[in-house]
């Protein structure tokens, strides 16, 4: 038995959740991480993971073994990368997580601008709209829209966004343009399933948060698909200030009851909370996290 192999094969299982989603991340056969972490509870005579049809849970010998474990291949990766040179130039490769839109739009550019900067540095731009875990999928860095939660993760503020309704001047022109929240029962909507809820939109109104249920006369699943239906005319829309923000500035789509936009959410860039950041994400976060929050300034 190999032990180290046994050992990294169980800390990925426990990192993913179970066999089966350790296996996709390593690209390695179920049955192989199987027989590996069996092959380790027979050398170590105890049993550290209770199995189930769903999941995996550590007994409490796999509790102590797994921290032990995971401290014994951190401290390894940084020696392999102190050896390798990566603590005296940025070098190698990231994992980068972001948010759809915002990666298409802004955070794409940048990274290209980041390559040319760094040309020993290569990139994983990974783009979607999942909170993906970040230990578990392998990401060195996720960008985070929203309030994040409580967690042993290092989170650096780079900015803020605002939801913002909005339509095509066509449209306003022919329904006209709301002024206050209940004008909103007058107009057609667009609604973005991937926001709060398709048919319920959140206003702010002094110091109260108020919830609008609007008439959806197209429902979509991507934010893209929200802002073409609003240009296009086809009624009032509510997304991400980012998501519309070219064409606002382009004038083909106007911005509707300002005094009403809920309060800003955060932008964030998440990391592991390593001891020792290698000089690579260091170097990205430095280089992202400014010209990011340059971009998210938005106030036509």
């Amino acid at each position: 038995m190999d032990r180290f192999e046994a050992i990294s094969a169980f800390v990925a299982v426990v990192e993913a959740g179970g066999f089966s989603a350790a296996a996709r991340r390593l690209g390695a056969p179920l049955t192989t991480l199987s027989r590996k972490v069996v092959e380790l509870e027979q050398h170590l005579r105890v049993r550290l993971l209770t199995r189930t049809t769903r999941r995996v849970v550590l007994t409490e010998a796999g509790q102590l073994f797994f921290q032990r474990s995971r401290r014994l291949l951190d401290d390894l990766s940084e020696a392999e990368r102190q050896a390798s040179g990566e603590y005296q130039s940025p070098r190698g490769s990231l994992a980068v997580s972001a948010p759809l839109a915002l990666g298409r739009l802004h955070i794409t550019p940048i990274v290209c601008e980041f390559l040319s900067a760094y040309p020993e540095i290569d990139v994983d731009l990974r783009l979607n709209d999942r909170n993906e875990d970040i230990v578990a999928t392998g990401l060195d860095v996720a960008i985070r829209v929203g309030r994040l939660p409580d967690s042993s993760l290092k989170a650096l503020k780079i900015g803020a966004v605002r939801h913002v309704a909005c339509a095509s001047p066509g449209y306003l022109a022919e329904r006209g343009t709301p002024g206050a929240l209940k004008d909103l029962d007058n107009h057609d909507c667009v609604t973005f399933v991937g926001m709060e809820g398709s048919k319920e939109w959140s206003f702010r109104s002094g110091r109260k948060i108020e919830h609008v249920n609007v008439r959806s006369r197209l429902s979509v699943n991507t934010a893209e698909a929200a802002a073409d239906a609003a240009v296009a005319g086809a009624g009032i829309t509510q997304l991400l200030c980012y998501q519309v923000s070219n064409e606002v500035l382009k004038g083909r789509l106007n911005l509707l009851l300002r005094k009403y936009e809920p309060a800003p959410l955060p932008v964030s860039m998440v990391s592991v909370d390593a001891k020792l950041a290698p000089l690579k994400l260091r170097a990205f976060m430095d280089f992202v996290g400014p010209r990011l929050k340059a971009r998210l300034i938005f106030d036509p």
